[in-house]
């Protein structure tokens, strides 16, 4: 009925066939990052750190998600251009990288649909030193279309241990309007968040069958008590996590 609808149905019909192994994969790291209390974080700049966003702190979410947020890189930056310009900007994104507390067996989740901008291969060479593990949401298709503008020469999916690829359209957006050239409705936020929620979903439920009382889920401030449970469930992951509620 409508096309975005269509096209959002068909994007995730094709992920969860053709990136299941992945997703395995990324499912299984991610239990062990918690069963361990080891720190996961998730960083994307611009339109893409809307899926850090997604993942940091809200009520079903796992409270051992680090979100990583560049200022710079924020929709509220003015002019808007600005965000594109310092994602673009080399060195940057390793700065930034410097202020987490990175430790081997972290993992760190990025996000990217093209892959190719110094700040997301900043992040990810710099979290490899520390002997993090990377798994990368991507667009392959699109990525190696593209090359990299970061002096490596490295595009995202090529520093990742764990690769999803979100199979969407050269350029994001998907739908096509008669006599207009460009497509609109881009898709990677939904099928990213898809894809996330899925994991996460997925670990909670491995966390539990390997005798986990609760996982470390955050329950809903505005439920009666949800403050108080957070908090403890906050101190006894406090390891992994490196924000403050």
């Amino acid at each position: 009925m409508f096309q975005y609808f269509e096209k959002a149905k068909e994007l995730l019909s094709i992920v969860e066939e053709k990136e299941a192994p992945a997703i395995e994969q990324a499912i299984e790291l991610l239990t062990q990052a918690n069963l361990t209390k080891k720190a996961i974080y998730i960083f994307g700049a611009s339109h893409a750190g809307i899926l850090a966003e997604e993942m940091y702190y809200r009520a079903g979410g796992m409270m051992t998600i680090n979100a990583i947020f560049g200022r710079e890189l924020m929709l509220d930056r003015s002019p808007i251009t600005f965000t594109s310009k310092m994602e673009r900007l080399e060195g940057y994104g390793s700065t930034l990288a410097a202020t987490q507390p990175f430790t081997a067996g972290d993992v760190l989740i990025l996000h990217s649909v093209s892959g190719r901008n110094p700040v997301i291969i900043d992040m990810a060479l710099h979290a490899k030193e520390k002997g993090v593990k990377i798994i990368a949401l991507t667009n392959l298709t699109y990525s190696k279309t593209v090359s990299s503008r970061h002096t490596s020469g490295l595009r995202l999916f090529e520093t990742a241990d764990i690769v999803i690829d979100n199979h969407g359209e050269i350029g994001d957006a998907a739908c096509t309007i008669p006599d207009v050239e460009q497509k609109v409705g881009p898709t990677s936020t939904v099928v990213g968040a898809t894809i996330l929620n899925a994991i996460i979903v997925e670990v909670c439920q491995k966390l539990k069958e390997a005798g986990v009382d609760y996982p470390p889920i955050f329950y809903s401030a505005n439920l009666d008590g949800g403050d108080e449970l957070n908090q403890s469930l906050f101190e006894k992951y406090q390891e992994a996590i490196h924000y403050q509620l």
